[in-house]
């Protein structure tokens, strides 16, 4: 059995500002109508005799991952909550770990959240030869066929002629991403393979190698997991463990130094889209080269990727750009640049501002929040709650708030009294109160909210109960 272990953790700040920390590119729809965690776990679809899935993530994204799992496959997947990111090693470690004690004799199939893949046939295929050898108890890493002298990735060599043969082979190097001229050198030689980062191996093997060349990783991942808690549906791991745990990636701490790296040639159509050009290049373009999505009206524009998500955007006379437009921001660069995005990212984050870290749709377990307008003491939103759905017993020390239900019906209850609210009816809370919101029909509840006072912060909630166990 093949148990496949998606990781989750990244932020994608260079595919800002759809990207965002709170929200990062692995639970966007950026390629096909799922999300790229989704399209990551059904590319197994074809594979015989795969597990349920394992997924590592940040603890902030944890209710977007199960849901996003949930919607896609009936089987209950594994989910493990990192305290802290601490690079692939120690996130492989702890899923080896797990699968080791729970399937002993499974292989582990170790995939990024956030990659592109058009032939999940080939994928399939490069997979089967990899289980073989993985069985045999080699460490097998997928080495990307190069279309380009591509600067952005790693590279990984093997002995001279043995790449041009399709099939498993000795890892004689990995190479840190190398300049112009030498990519060019390398993608002539037929002798390297782009980095994808995804593995196949025996969880023992990985352990194995983990413990004679970074133990001090596999210590602190076997101790953050013996401390570990399940919360609902999650394994949260230990915090001060995990923290204590060395940062690397698995490259670095294991694959550079075993003498049982193996890489299987894929020729797939990979993309990390590790930038707005990637996701360019890997998407339908119309006969002017450009990708459009959403509502876009162009003219004179051409080998250009044009993304609206709120209104209309309209380009006029450029080439070779990127327009990504999100309710509160506007991104244009020039393609050639998209690196630079994280510049602004790295930017408005020493400015403190909430752009880099959140969209003005904010999603939580119960729903989702619009912040719609908002001045010095005053806020309006637009909130929905799920069917069955319910936010936590809270209090506000600093504000108070009117709810005016649009569609569906809302049962809400302020200082122990119970009120049942129809669309175009209201209710008032004031600063103190104790209160919650619930949807007990079969539609979503959509209201308005106006809070007004001197401190309007997300901060400024004290929760008494809470059905998704948040502080």
């Amino acid at each position: 059995m093949i148990i496949p272990v998606i990781l989750s953790g990244g932020s994608g700040a260079r595919l800002w500002p759809l990207s965002r920390a709170m929200y990062p590119k692995q639970l966007l729809s950026l390629f096909s109508e799922k999300t790229m965690l989704q399209d990551t776990a059904l590319r197994l679809s074809s594979v015989n005799d795969v597990g349920p899935v394992t997924c590592v993530c940040n603890e902030e994204h944890r209710f977007l991952v199960a849901e996003q799992l949930r919607e896609i496959d009936g089987a209950q997947p594994t989910i493990v909550l990192e305290p802290c990111g601490r690079n692939t090693a120690p996130a492989a470690a702890i899923a080896a770990l797990l699968i080791a004690e729970s399937n002993p004799d499974a292989l582990m199939l170790l995939m990024p959240a956030d990659h592109v893949m058009l032939d999940t046939e080939a994928f399939a295929a490069a997979l089967t030869k990899g289980r073989e050898t993985a069985e045999r108890g080699d460490l097998v890493t997928f080495g990307i066929v190069p279309s380009s002298p591509e600067t952005g990735y790693g590279y990984i060599r093997v002995e001279p002629g043995k790449g041009r043969e399709g099939e498993a082979c000795p890892v004689v190097e990995f190479v840190e991403k190398p300049g112009k001229a030498k990519a060019a050198e390398y993608l002539a030689s037929g002798d390297y393979f782009w980095n994808s980062g995804m593995f196949l191996f025996r969880p023992e093997a990985y352990l194995n190698e983990l413990e004679a060349n970074a133990p001090e990783i596999l210590s602190a991942c076997r101790e953050a997991l013996r401390l570990s808690k399940r919360d609902l549906d999650f394994l949260r791991l230990d915090p001060e463990a995990f923290a204590s745990c060395p940062s690397d990636s698995i490259d670095y701490a294991v694959m550079e130094k075993t003498r049982r790296a193996v890489v299987i040639p894929l020729d797939a159509g990979w993309s990390d889209v590790g930038a707005w050009s990637s996701l360019w290049e890997v998407q339908e373009r119309d006969e002017e080269g450009n990708v459009k999505r959403g509502d876009v009206l162009v003219h004179e524009v051409r080998n250009s990727y044009v993304h609206a998500t709120s209104r209309l955007v309209a380009a006029v006379g450029v080439e070779d750009h990127v327009i990504v437009e999100t309710a509160d921001a506007v991104l244009v660069a020039s393609k050639d640049r998209v690196q630079e995005v994280r510049k602004i990212v790295d930017e408005l984050i020493r400015q403190k501002r909430d752009e880099p870290l959140m969209h003005r749709r904010v999603y939580r377990p119960w729903g989702s929040y619009e912040t719609i307008d908002e001045g010095a003491r005053f806020k309006v939103k637009r909130i929905t709650v799920k069917p069955g759905a319910a936010l936590s017993l809270q209090m506000h020390r600093h504000r108070a708030e009117h709810w005016i239900v649009v569609t569906g019906a809302a049962l809400v209850t302020v200082e122990g009294r119970r009120i049942q609210l129809e669309a175009n009816q209201s209710t008032y809370i004031p600063v103190g109160a104790q209160h919650r919101l619930e949807n007990h029909g079969e539609e979503p509840l959509e209201l308005i909210e106006v809070q007004s006072g001197g401190y309007l912060g997300e901060d400024d909630i004290v929760r008494f109960d809470d059905v998704y166990g948040r502080a």
